[in-house]
């Protein structure tokens, strides 16, 4: 498979909130403002690459020569959690405002199956290191692009005196996220 169609496959047939349904607690709940999905979409992109290549380095450089592969989800949990220690305090330095504003949803990133599913993706199709960047770099940008698109339509329902009030808020963003998952359901079969 080229590089280019793993990317675009990545982000549209194989999103990684739409089709693959990980991911799902920071985008229900950091999607409320544009600015603040856009802070956590590029915090995600960052950990995930980073992640992808340092998870690949330990499962093909560590576990598999010492015949240690039943280990690789609690080592990468670990890599996982040690990168977003990183970024939490990187932004905290860089951007105290973003951190702010991104709440506890930052060392949720931890927890996030998003990341630890791409690692753990990586891995089962036996992917090259470029390979897993790319994989990686290409769920992240579709979680970047699903979370910003959820964003701007909630800000757009918040604005509405459209929404009956029964289902303001949650159950509409779960509508919402619904309907946006039968949408990109429209690009399956576009890549084999």
């Amino acid at each position: 498979m080229s590089l280019l169609w793993l990317f675009i496959g990545s982000i549209f047939v194989n999103n990684i909130l739409l089709s693959r349904f990980l991911g799902c607690c920071p985008f229900l709940g950091v999607s409320t403002k544009s600015a603040t999905a856009k802070g956590m979409g590029v915090a995600v992109i960052f950990v995930t690459v980073l992640a992808a290549v340092v998870t690949w380095l330990v499962y093909y450089l560590a576990l598999v020569p010492l015949h240690l592969e039943f280990l690789y989800t609690l080592s990468f949990i670990l890599v996982i959690a040690a990168l977003v220690q990183f970024v939490e305090l990187a932004l905290k330095k860089i951007n105290p405002a973003l951190y702010k504003s991104l709440g506890i949803f930052l060392p949720l990133i931890t927890t996030n199956c998003a990341v630890l599913g791409v690692a753990v993706i990586n891995m089962n199709e036996g992917y090259s290191l470029i390979e897993a960047i790319v994989n990686a770099f290409g769920s992240s940008a579709g979680f970047l692009l699903a979370i910003m698109l959820m964003a701007g339509i909630r800000e757009r329902m918040d604005r509405s005196t459209g929404v009956p009030k029964c289902l303001q808020g949650l159950p509409i963003a779960l509508v919402t996220a619904g309907l946006m998952s039968i949408a990109f359901m429209g690009f399956t079969g576009i890549i084999k």
